[in-house]
């Protein structure tokens, strides 16, 4: 008999009397916070109408950000307690992070949830240099790899040939489970460049204004934890019957801080006229309309130098960079906001810059190995792993849904 923590399901023999499909391959979602959430969401549509698949969701941390919980039962899928997925048969795992995957023995695919595995961490101490071993700063490094001599995924998802060379470098044990499929976020974003109208006048702009998209990753260094008036200092300067200015914060931002408190500290900017997107999607809707993007060294900015946008750094000092990745180069190229000067100017000449210096093309060539690619040898490999033979209807790579901002 189930337990008092136990979840009505469709892959647990205990419930198969209420089963209506059977004999399907289990696929477990593992999504310990809303970031690892929506990318792995960008690849359940390679699963779509294949009567073959259950798909079931769990969080390994349980319900210690009640955001995350929210996340997962918005979507209207089964989810299971942490404790319940450990013990149930799963055939195939997919984890944006590492968290959990210790806990678990089936066959698992690794996808990285930012712009790649090979940045610098965030939790890299001020005055981390570069003479440090790079396993010491990637997410690539054995540390994060493997635990107890076992590899702690069967696929690792790379989303450029650096970062196989990278691999190579810090982690050789890990290269025969390496698969470089580019970035499906980045191929979503850029599907959706073609609605960049549509996605304007869901974000409220005229024809008349120019979208500036400003954003912020979390920790005390990000843009938002050094200037906490960021938005403020943005609308205030910026005139509105010009400029639509949207704002969108990491997701770790919502969950420790909560919604109410964020919507609270941003209140005068609000009123203001500054339009806030949700965690869990439309900062691609917003990039695809953005002119301009005001952001730190969060994978946000460097997806958006990709669409063509002009960016202007919020300088982040002492934040340790891997040479070569579309971050450090952006570091190297955008020019930095000045607080102490007119924001106006500073956009037109970032827009200069960004033109002077070909960054749109350099940062695209950064992100993804395998532009356009990335659904399709994702697919291939879940399939794969799932041992079933892969459906022959064409792998969908879908526009991003239009921006639904949120009310203050």
């Amino acid at each position: 008999m189930p337990d008092a923590c136990w979840t009505r399901n469709p892959i647990d023999p205990v419930d198969q009397h209420f089963t209506t499909r059977r004999g399907t391959k289990s696929v477990l979602v593992l999504v310990p916070h809303i970031v690892a959430g929506t990318r792995l969401l960008d690849l359940l549509p390679l699963l779509e109408a294949d009567h073959r698949i259950q798909v079931v969701f769990t969080n390994p941390l349980g319900d210690s950000w009640y955001a995350t919980r929210d996340f997962l039962h918005a979507n209207g899928a089964t989810v299971l307690p942490w404790s319940q997925a450990r013990r149930s048969h799963i055939d195939l795992v997919l984890a944006g992070s590492v968290t959990g995957l210790d806990e678990l023995a089936a066959p698992t695919l690794l996808i990285p949830h930012g712009g790649g595995f090979g940045q610098y961490r965030n939790g890299s101490p001020p005055g981390t240099t570069f003479d440090q071993p790079p396993q010491l700063r990637t997410n690539l490094g054995p540390d994060q790899l493997i635990r107890e001599g076992r590899l702690r995924a069967d696929a690792i998802v790379l989303v450029h040939d650096r970062e196989h060379t990278l691999l190579a470098d810090v982690c050789p044990p890990a290269l025969p489970a390496a698969i470089v499929a580019g970035d499906i976020a980045l191929d979503r974003l850029t599907a959706s460049l073609p609605y960049r109208d549509h996605y304007r006048r869901a974000l409220g702009a005229t024809d008349d204004q120019q979208v500036v998209l400003a954003t912020s990753t979390w920790s005390p260094r990000s843009a938002f934890g050094r200037h906490p008036d960021m938005f403020d200092r943005i609308v205030s300067e910026l005139p509105r019957d010009r400029y639509r200015i949207v704002a969108a914060l990491h997701p770790q931002i919502w969950s420790h801080h909560s919604p109410w408190q964020l919507r609270s500290w941003l209140a005068d900017a609000l009123r203001a006229g500054l339009t806030l997107l949700p965690p869990e999607e439309g900062w691609r809707a917003a990039l695809a309309a953005a002119d301009h993007v005001i952001g730190d060294y969060g994978s946000v900015t460097g997806y958006g130098a990709s669409t063509g946008a002009s960016v202007l750094l919020a300088d982040t000092p002492d934040r340790p960079l891997l040479p070569g990745s579309p971050t450090a180069v952006l570091a190297e190229h955008a020019p930095r906001w000045r607080l102490d000067r007119p924001l106006e100017p500073q956009l037109h000449a970032a827009a200069d810059a960004r033109d002077a210096s070909g960054l749109t093309a350099l940062v695209r060539d950064l992100l993804t190995s395998r532009p356009g690619r990335a659904g399709y040898i994702l697919r291939r490999t879940m399939y794969r792993m799932l041992d079933l033979p892969e459906p022959a209807r064409a792998v969908p790579t879908s526009p991003v849904p239009l921006p639904k901002p949120v009310t203050p």
